[in-house]
């Protein structure tokens, strides 16, 4: 690697580590706002995605601007490339957090009681706990971290199936409180789809590390 080359390699890795940063801040203040029905919380995630917005335009433009300029080859092109994918996977978790607190906002406004609990606890924890280790995995370009971020995705989507079935029911027994459990069962599918685009990190990195292409493959 060239030193003009490897110094921009650096560079990027420092803008998409701090486009990293500022997603699981979104994710976490987003899931804190729906425990706590913060509204405050809530608009803090939705006023600082355009701050992920552009600096997810920023990691793009740095990555070309090194294919054009440095024209990389074998572990450098594979990054860059992965690079691309993942800055677009973390784009989309941000907004998905947004989502999230949007829901918050909504849950904030419902004043009555409820009258059946939707519990979304371990399912965010355990996406938060998938973005943080994918992350990880990142920096780090480890290999153990990512198929551990992988595995951890049938998980979630378990979760998001019961839930699916809790809320059906109850809309059923619980009529008054549908408003609330429609708002639960989006949040549901909302974690489960970050829980996705984890997973793609998480995939990018395998590629990164062994020049082989994970996305639609089982792991053993």
């Amino acid at each position: 690697m060239s030193q003009h080359l490897h110094r921009a390699i650096d560079g990027l890795k420092n803008q998409l580590l701090n486009l990293s940063a500022l997603v699981e801040e979104s994710l976490f203040i987003a899931v804190k706002a729906i425990e706590e029905r913060n509204a405050a919380l809530a608009q803090k995630v939705i006023d600082g995605d355009r701050q992920i917005d552009l600096k997810e335009v920023d990691v793009e433009e740095e990555c070309l601007k090194i294919l054009a300029l440095h024209q990389p080859v074998a572990t450098d092109l594979r990054f860059i490339v992965a690079v691309l994918k993942i800055n677009n996977d973390l784009e989309r978790i941000g907004d998905l957090a947004v989502n999230i607190a949007s829901r918050a906002k909504a849950l904030s406004k419902i004043t009555a009681p409820p009258q059946v609990s939707i519990d979304l606890h371990d399912a965010q924890q355990k996406v938060q706990k998938m973005l943080r280790t994918s992350l990880e995995a990142l920096v780090n370009l480890n290999e153990l971290k990512a198929r551990e971020v992988m595995a951890a995705d049938d998980e979630v989507d378990e979760i998001n199936r019961s839930v699916h079935k809790q809320v059906i029911a109850a809309l059923k027994e619980f009529p008054a409180d549908s408003e609330r459990l429609i708002l639960f069962l989006s949040v549901s599918r909302n974690l489960e789809r970050i829980a996705d685009h984890t997973t793609n990190v998480a995939e990018d990195v395998l590629y990164t590390i062994t020049g082989e292409i994970f996305r639609h493959k089982k792991m053993e």
